[in-house]
């Protein structure tokens, strides 16, 4: 941690509270085709595929774009590629309100997509200027921008509804445009790259960047955020298809209720980080999977009609979630979906404190590529099943698996590594740290 000599606190906070509005508002961005897309479905006649593939096609830009954009972020610095892109998307999406294919659509939507790139780029940036006790923290309040899907649900309906889709594209560009230019204008460079580019330091090459990729627990992070994040993007995108198909209600109440979810998904990040600092990432993963597992559970049971024999005769009744069951429950999922975020990237700054670029950005690939392959899935369950709920049993599927794998890891690790659990070495190491009984610091 040389390169936080000097570093005052004023510093650290201004950098976390600019790199924090500028994720909220690219992530706003990103969802936009939530609200958006319903409209377009209903002006193109598409499909439950086709829709849930034009939802999906911006989360597939923005995860892929994390890989290299991590990479970059640690050659060039995060302020300059966190500017730059912020001004790539804004135009983007302006070019958006031109659109009337549906090929070209999906075309614009990989443009818009980058916004959600912003995530690495602002992972590494704000990591570089905390100590490794206060990165949980620091990463969950930077994650709780995930609220952008929350500001997106909320305003974005009363746009589309007063201005139609195409202008709302427009002011969705021009607010990025300006918040790009107050993140370049009030903010400095990391210390990290400041300390590697200012002093003939180097920047780290791309073989090094890449080099712990090859180590299976990178992947096995990478399925956790799949889920935690993916599915949250995920959801986020397809709930307001869902109320409005399952409850018949109108898309300004979808767009609410779906907020409902997308707000406790992403503010409770930042607690989800303290935790983490605290008790253990390890322990707040255990929490998010039994919990999302009950959950998902409930979600996924779909409406069912029974008929018994009763000693007069048969006897009929039914079950189903009524639509505020599935409100309230769903805000339960992503609450504990926003912990398990920030405890998957409290990882990531301890294991591999000089790859936070490539290796977040792996991660963060994979878990948005879960943003991009679930809404298409969602689409494909429901018209080869017609059961609402499929969504939902596809999500109880891949959760039962990540807890599965998350504990024969564990398991693994604490028989190799039984006899170090003691080493100060391994202190800030957040699976290790969980072996023994936790004390607060």
């Amino acid at each position: 941690m040389e390169h936080l000599k000097g570093v005052t606190r004023s510093q650290q906070y201004r950098a976390l509270s600019f790199s924090t509005l500028a994720f909220t508002t690219c992530f706003a961005v990103w969802t936009i085709f939530s609200i958006i897309g319903v409209k377009i479905k209903q002006d193109l006649g598409l499909n439950e595929t086709q829709f849930g593939t034009l939802v999906a096609t911006p989360v597939l830009t923005g995860s892929i774009s994390r890989i290299f954009l991590g990479i970059w972020t640690e050659q060039l610095g995060g302020r300059r590629v966190f500017s730059l892109l912020m001004l790539v998307t804004a135009a983007c999406i302006f070019l958006l309100s031109y659109v009337e294919s549906y090929a070209m659509f999906l075309i614009a939507a990989l443009g818009v997509g980058l916004a959600g790139g912003s995530f690495i780029v602002g992972i590494a940036y704000t990591s570089y200027w905390f100590e490794k006790e206060k990165q949980g923290t620091a990463l969950g309040i930077f994650g709780a921008g995930n609220a952008g899907a929350a500001v997106t649900n909320f305003g974005a309906p009363f746009l589309l509804l007063a201005l139609g889709w195409e202008q709302t594209a427009v002011v969705y560009a021009v607010i990025l445009t300006v918040v790009a230019l107050i993140f370049w204008f009030g903010t400095q460079e990391d210390p990290l790259t400041r300390a590697r580019h200012g002093q003939g330091g180097k920047a780290v090459s791309l073989r090094q960047q890449l080099e712990p990729l090859k180590q299976l627990r990178v992947w096995r992070f990478s399925l956790y955020y799949f889920f935690v994040f993916g599915a949250f993007v995920a959801l986020a995108s397809y709930l307001p298809r869902y109320y409005v198909g399952a409850y018949d209600i109108s898309i300004a109440l979808a767009g609410t209720l779906t907020a409902l979810y997308a707000l406790p998904a992403s503010v409770f990040r930042a607690f989800g980080g303290w935790l983490s600092d605290r008790y253990g990432a390890r322990v707040i993963m255990y929490l998010t999977f039994f919990a999302s597992l009950v959950c998902l559970f409930l979600l996924a049971y779909p409406e069912t009609r029974y008929v018994v024999q009763g000693k007069e005769g048969e006897i009929a009744f039914s079950m189903a979630m009524p639509l505020w069951g599935v409100v309230i429950i769903t805000m339960l999922l992503g609450f504990f979906m926003s912990l398990g975020k920030a405890a998957v990237y409290k990882h990531i700054p301890v294991y591999y404190p000089n790859n936070v670029g490539s290796v977040g950005g792996l991660v963060g690939m994979i878990g948005g590529l879960g943003g991009f392959v679930l809404p298409i899935l969602f689409g494909v369950m429901l018209d080869l099943s017609g059961i609402w709920t499929s969504s939902y049993m596809v999500l109880f599927v891949l959760v039962a698996i990540s807890l599965i794998w998350m504990h024969a890891a564990i398991r693994r690790m604490e028989r190799r590594q039984l006899p170090e659990l003691n080493d100060e070495r391994y202190r800030y190491l957040p699976e290790v740290q969980d072996t023994t009984p936790t004390t607060p610091r």
